[in-house]
C-alpha cells in the first residue's frame, strides 16, 4: 500500500484531483479489470446514480449505496417494494432520487431475467470489448472520449434488455472504470501496470 505522502507525489490522471479517497480509487480500483457478473452490475448501478453528478459525490457514498441496496444483490433486490422506494427516499446515505432508487431495482430484475434466459452479464459486456480490454494510450485529458461505438452499442443492448440509466456515456465511464476499457494517460504512475495487467486478462466464462 502507499502511504499518503507517498500517494500524493505521484503522477497520476488529472480527474482525480487531491482528494485522497479519489486517489486511492484511481490508483487502486479504476482501470482494473473485472470479471465477476454482480460486481459489474453494481458498478453500472452506481455509475447510473452518477447521471449529472461529479463521481467523487457517489464514490463518497458507496458505503452507504451498499447498505441501501443489499450490497447489490440482484435476488434480493427484486424483492424490493414501493415502500423500500420510499424508505430509500429518506437515507441520507444515499442520493435520494426516486428515479434513480427505481433503476438499481429495475436493473436488478434485468440482470435476473438475462440469467434466467441464459446470458451471463460478464460475458455479455465483454463481448462488446472482443472479451480483452482496449488498451488506449491517451497523453492528454482531452484526448479522452466520453462515449465510444462500444459504448453506443453497450447502452443500446443494455436498455433492450431493462435496464435505464445507461446511456452511452455512463457505459463508457463503467467500461473505464471496470478495466474494458484502459484509459489511464501514458504519464500516469498507473499506465504501465494497468496495461501488463488489462494485456493479461482473460475472460473465464
Amino acid at each position: 500500500m502507499v502511504d499518503e505522502q507517498d500517494r500524493a507525489e505521484l503522477n497520476r490522471c488529472g480527474w482525480c484531483g487531491q482528494d485522497s479517497l479519489y486517489q486511492a480509487y484511481h490508483d487502486e480500483v479504476w482501470g482494473r479489470p473485472v470479471a465477476d457478473g454482480q460486481s459489474l452490475f453494481a458498478k453500472l448501478c452506481l455509475d447510473g446514480q452518477q447521471a449529472g453528478l461529479s463521481w467523487i459525490t457517489i464514490l463518497r457514498k458507496q458505503a452507504g449505496y451498499e447498505a441501501a441496496f443489499a450490497d447489490f444483490d440482484p435476488d434480493a433486490l427484486v424483492h424490493f417494494t414501493d415502500a423500500d422506494v420510499e424508505r430509500l427516499m429518506g437515507d441520507a446515505g444515499i442520493v435520494r432520487n426516486r428515479l434513480k432508487i427505481q433503476s438499481v431495482i429495475r436493473n436488478a430484475r434485468a440482470y435476473v431475467a438475462m440469467r434466467e434466459a441464459g446470458e451471463d452479464f460478464a460475458g455479455f459486456l465483454w463481448g462488446f470489448t472482443g472479451n480483452r480490454p482496449i488498451v488506449n494510450a491517451w497523453r492528454e485529458l482531452a484526448e479522452v472520449p466520453t462515449e465510444t461505438d462500444e459504448s453506443r452499442a453497450m447502452s443500446k443492448a443494455l436498455k433492450q434488455r431493462g435496464f435505464n440509466f445507461v446511456g452511452p456515456t455512463i457505459c463508457y465511464a463503467f467500461m473505464q472504470a471496470t478495466g474494458l476499457v484502459m484509459d489511464h494517460l501514458t504519464g500516469c504512475h498507473c499506465y504501465q501496470a494497468c496495461r501488463e495487467e488489462a494485456e493479461s486478462f482473460q475472460l473465464r466464462q
